[in-house]
């Protein structure tokens, strides 16, 4: 059985959605460069690929894989998109993974993109009144809906004891860890630069993640406003939550033997792959319980995992799954995560992964675990080992 080797992973920066640097980019354009980029590192030519596999999330309709592919000039690689809401490009990367493994591929490109700025939203009309909603991924109750920072936030942090303090902390940490990420150039290996048109007509090259703020301080995490005012003692607050993003994240999957074949080096061997399924009511479990289910699968223990990427979807997701699992904070989200870089749902997974496959080869090898949860009560996990 072939092994699945990761020969390649980039992403582009990180816009701030609506009013950032990607605001008037479309998702296609951004799932374009990637692809080209990942190709164009690899080193095999763009017609031995055999599928593209990309995330995306509520756009209701179309497939992005496809129109990439076509896009790139790879029209003889079909696409297929991929919905597992946050944790969409996991999905695709596991799939990707599963193909080169069964041995019916042997060489995939999966990702993810996203533009929260312009990506079209499907919605559906209710009876009897104005309201049109996203359509639902799991039966609404008044516990459990669409609001994820109740289903994702609020509820974790209630459920875990987590005090507004500790998740404020977390947030702080991550903008400053992101900051100095890349001040110092940490980014530049993973990042391709990508030449676009800002909201005011200026053509510009955007190379680094806007999010981040240097600015932040504890007084200022510690003055914003709850989400929720009405609700006694409500923590969640836009601070401790990730932003609204605009990315696209790709990765290079080829068989080992093809990778040997064409004396191609490997960045990475993909290990495991898991997706779970847990109570709506705390989504934000869903990446507690496929953490815990790959390492259950691999016989792993965490001790095992050298860097750990546990998507900031809120604070409350991280702090909970530290104390769960007994993770130290040190090996978790490093470079910062959804609250200071930026939460691009569809391409979070990929941009994580693509991270952990820069730090660990600067690092001299080592394994790395991305997890995270996913609306209507899911979760999904990676592991990767660099040799």
């Amino acid at each position: 059985m072939p092994e699945a080797v990761i020969v390649s992973a980039v992403r582009t920066p990180i816009g701030t959605a609506r009013k950032g640097t990607l605001a008037a980019t479309p998702a296609e354009d951004l799932a374009v460069h990637v692809l080209q980029e990942a190709v164009r590192r690899s080193g095999l030519a763009p017609e031995r690929f055999d599928d593209v596999i990309f995330g995306e999330t509520l756009y209701g309709g179309g497939d992005l894989a496809r129109y990439a592919a076509v896009a790139a000039g790879m029209t003889h690689v079909p696409g297929v998109a991929v919905n597992r809401h946050c944790a969409s490009s996991l999905t695709a990367l596991g799939m990707a993974a599963a193909g080169i493994r069964a041995g019916s591929e042997r060489a995939v490109v999966a990702g993810g993109a996203n533009s929260s700025s312009l990506g079209p939203a499907l919605t559906w009309a209710a009876p009897h009144s104005p309201e049109r909603r996203t359509p639902p991924t799991f039966p609404y109750t008044e516990d459990a809906n669409d609001f994820t920072d109740m289903t994702v936030g609020w509820n974790v942090a209630q459920k875990y004891g987590l005090t507004r303090e500790q998740m404020d902390a977390w947030a702080l940490r991550s903008h400053q860890r992101a900051v100095t990420a890349t001040a110092v150039g940490l980014f530049t290996d993973e990042i391709a630069p990508i030449k676009v048109t800002r909201l005011d007509g200026e053509i510009v090259e955007f190379a680094a993640d806007e999010h981040p703020r240097a600015t932040t301080t504890a007084e200022k995490m510690a003055s914003l406003k709850p989400l929720r005012p009405e609700i006694e003692g409500y923590s969640i607050t836009a601070g401790n939550a990730c932003g609204t993003n605009d990315a696209a994240a790709a990765l290079a999957v080829l068989a080992d033997d093809l990778a040997r074949e064409e004396g191609i080096p490997v960045l990475a061997v993909v290990r495991a792959w898991a997706s779970v399924g847990v109570d709506p009511k705390y989504t934000g479990v869903g990446a507690i319980d496929a953490a815990t289910k790959i390492l259950d699968k691999t016989g792993l223990s965490v001790a095992d995992i050298d860097l750990w990427e546990i998507n900031e979807a809120f604070a409350s997701v991280p702090v909970a799954a530290c104390r769960e699992l007994g993770i130290d904070e040190a090996r978790v989200n490093i470079y910062g995560s959804g609250c200071s870089l930026g939460h691009p749902i569809a391409a979070s997974g990929a941009r994580m992964v693509t991270t952990l496959v820069h730090e660990l080869r600067r690092r001299g090898g080592g394994r790395g675990l991305a997890t995270m949860c996913a609306g209507g009560g899911q979760g999904g996990a990676v592991i990767i080992e660099v040799p």
